[in-house]
């Protein structure tokens, strides 16, 4: 069975999506010390692109999670695969990722960095599918809320292909 790609979201409107959640991000986080963290894979793209639109300085870090179970739904047991380089106390933390549905895995990663004792952390995705959220979790900046459909581009993947998109697509079996 064969997949297409149809345009949810253009080039163009994540682009300017991207540069307002930069200025909000800026607007917030002035006089402070504002830590990125990306999580990987998808999450790269998407804070490559954020970073370069907040007009402050910023440091940045990468986790890469893991979240184990039957292999189709998270369990939102979170397995470290690539932990921070640097220590987040006393930093302003934003958790950078490309999507959030049901909110597993993050709700666990955000209480195990809370332990770390960071001055602040919240976080902001590019998507979001709130209906999927079966765990509460407070997104602080949202890009678009989309529907349930499985969505690549942007630095989502299907089978790791399609990451590289400039463009947000749904993937239609045919």
């Amino acid at each position: 069975m064969a997949e297409r790609i149809e345009v949810l979201l253009s080039e163009e409107e994540v682009e300017r999506k991207i540069q307002e959640l930069g200025e909000r991000i800026t607007e917030d986080y002035t006089g402070k010390n504002l830590h990125l963290i990306c999580i990987l894979k998808g999450g790269v793209f998407f804070m490559t692109e954020l970073s370069r639109r907040i007009t402050l300085p910023v440091t940045i870090d990468f986790m890469a999670v893991s979240s184990y179970g039957d292999g189709t739904e998270s369990s939102g047991r979170v397995r470290i695969v690539k932990d921070l380089d640097e220590a987040i106390e006393g930093k302003d933390v934003l958790i950078v990722e490309d999507i959030i549905d049901s909110g597993r895995t993050l709700s666990n990663l955000i209480e195990m960095l809370k332990n770390r004792r960071p001055a602040s952390i919240k976080l902001c995705t590019l998507l979001d599918k709130p209906e999927r959220r079966v765990v509460p979790v407070e997104v602080d900046y949202v890009g678009f809320r989309i529907p349930d459909e499985f969505v690549v581009g942007y630095g989502l993947d299907y089978k790791q292909r399609y990451r590289n998109l400039p463009y947000i697509g749904a993937v239609v079996q045919e």
